[in-house]
């Protein structure tokens, strides 16, 4: 028992990976996961630090053995199934993550959440208060980001000022989910069409099935994205059916609505930045993973979920 606790040592809201893996067995050997890759000569064992670690995502031509997962699981990481280059996840459109088996997790969190879930007026509000932080989060971000800054994406730009005002002054007036998911459709095209004019991308068109490198670079940040707000979830012990705005029938959708809390402030540009620069989807996962670290993105979803889950509590 002291070993498994050791390996929990690390909080997962302050983890700092995420692996994507092909071409290799994930195994353990002498008390530690090892992914082994088969060169022409030799095999090569790679460690992975699992107690630092929240998501790994096994792409094609990977195998896992039980060990492993046993492994996996005392140090809570959650385990995916997915296509070459990190998506889709093996269920297609709907999330499916290979979660380690524990309830002996927190109670006060989705207790609290089920409190306002079933009333629609309560549901929506919290659905409202994600939006707004979502944009306050671009804001904060991009306004203190260099990086971004050196690629001329700046916070008080006219165009994306306007569009962040008008979406914010739009939220509160949203009588339904529906009316906040067509708002949300629209600042995130508008999104779309001010950064690819800014990194000369102009012709940009969004399409999940593309093999354009915006595209693709979309789709590889967004799941994971994925990956934090299902280990957040996970942690905290609320069930991803219980979403505020994508569609209760849709397993998986609380994912979405928390991954959302930060895809637009990090995903989204990088993607077409990484993309003007033509890099490798491996540099672009690296640049995706330190930003999500810079920017505390994990954190940032931990607290916001349990704020929400906790406000009635404290009302």
């Amino acid at each position: 028992m002291e070993q498994l606790t050791d390996l929990k040592a690390i909080l997962h809201s302050k983890r700092a990976n995420i692996y994507y893996l092909e071409k290799c067995r994930v195994m353990q050997k002498d008390g530690r996961v090892l992914y082994l890759t088969e060169a022409k000569d030799e095999n090569l064992y790679w460690n992975i630090p699992i107690a630092n670690t929240t998501v790994i995502l096994l792409g094609t031509g990977t195998s896992l053995t039980q060990a492993a997962m046993r492994m996996l699981c005392s140090a809570g990481v959650l385990v995916g199934f997915c296509g070459g280059g990190g998506t889709p996840l093996f269920a297609g459109s709907e999330i499916e993550w290979l979660t380690p088996q524990s309830e002996y997790r927190p109670t006060d969190y989705v207790q609290g959440w089920l409190k306002f879930w079933f009333d629609d007026s309560k549901r929506l509000a919290v659905a409202k208060a994600f939006q707004h932080t979502r944009i306050d989060y671009l804001q904060r971000i991009w306004s203190k980001d260099k990086d971004l800054k050196s690629e001329s994406l700046f916070i008080d730009d006219h165009t994306l000022v306007t569009a962040l005002d008008h979406h914010g002054s739009q939220i509160d007036t949203a009588q339904k989910t529906g009316d906040l998911l067509q708002r949300e459709a629209l600042l995130t095209k508008q999104l779309y069409r001010h950064i690819a004019k800014i990194t000369q991308q102009a012709e940009f068109v969004r399409d999940h099935q593309a093999t354009d490198l915006a595209n693709g670079f979309l789709n590889h940040g967004n799941y994971l994205a994925y990956g934090l707000a299902a280990t957040t979830l996970w942690v905290l012990g609320i069930p991803h059916g219980f979403a505020v705005m994508h569609g209760k029938t849709r397993r998986g959708a609380l994912v979405f609505d928390v991954a959302d809390l930060i895809k637009d402030a990090i995903v989204l540009p990088w993607a077409f930045i990484c993309a003007k620069e033509k890099m490798t989807e491996q540099e672009y996962r690296q640049q995706i993973l330190q930003k999500f670290t810079e920017h505390k993105a994990l954190d940032f979803m931990f607290e916001q979920v349990k704020h929400q889950a906790l406000q009635t509590e404290q009302a």
